[in-house]
């Protein structure tokens, strides 16, 4: 009996880490996303990560009516302080072009900044799993994925994957 208990055990934690496997790349679905600037112009994600090819980009999620991703904003901006030679990426899931706007100006968030036309159900947020924000992630200088999930600006993977 005691066996039958280890061996079911095993083999939750083997699925469980096989559910865990996080990406190194992105699917070619969200690459071809689309995404607002702020001028107004449609452009995919893959245009997006191309114009800061060679860089290290920290990707940002949020929304202006989301209370823990204003409250992450002083600490992306210790972050910015910091890291100074890190791209900051926000895509924003406000609900409107101009409440995403509006919030920019008001919190006074110096980045790259663009709309996520699709919202966290398009194929951009369904291959990040958005199923919270913010969102971190941070891409390396090659493209890379090096941090797929993190939800808190302070959060210890981050800095190391900036590094």
């Amino acid at each position: 009996m005691k066996s039958i208990k280890i061996l079911v055990l095993l083999l939750f934690v083997c699925i469980g880490c096989k559910a865990q496997e996080v990406p190194t790349t992105f699917s070619q679905a969200a690459l071809e996303d689309t995404f607002t600037t702020l001028d107004g112009q449609e452009i995919s994600f893959q245009q997006i990560l191309t114009k800061y090819q060679g860089k290290t980009i920290l990707i940002d999620v949020w929304a202006s009516w989301c209370k823990d991703c204003l409250q992450g904003l002083p600490k992306v901006k210790s972050l910015q302080e910091q890291e100074k030679n890190v791209v900051y990426l926000f895509l924003s899931l406000d609900r409107s072009i101009e409440s995403w706007k509006f919030a920019l100006e008001k919190y006074g968030i110096a980045g790259e900044h663009y709309y996520m036309q699709s919202g966290r159900k398009g194929d951009f947020g369904s291959f990040a799993n958005l199923d919270w924000i913010p969102r971190y992630m941070v891409v390396s200088p090659e493209g890379a994925i090096s941090l797929f999930r993190a939800v808190k600006a302070d959060d210890p993977m981050i800095i190391e994957a900036l590094k």
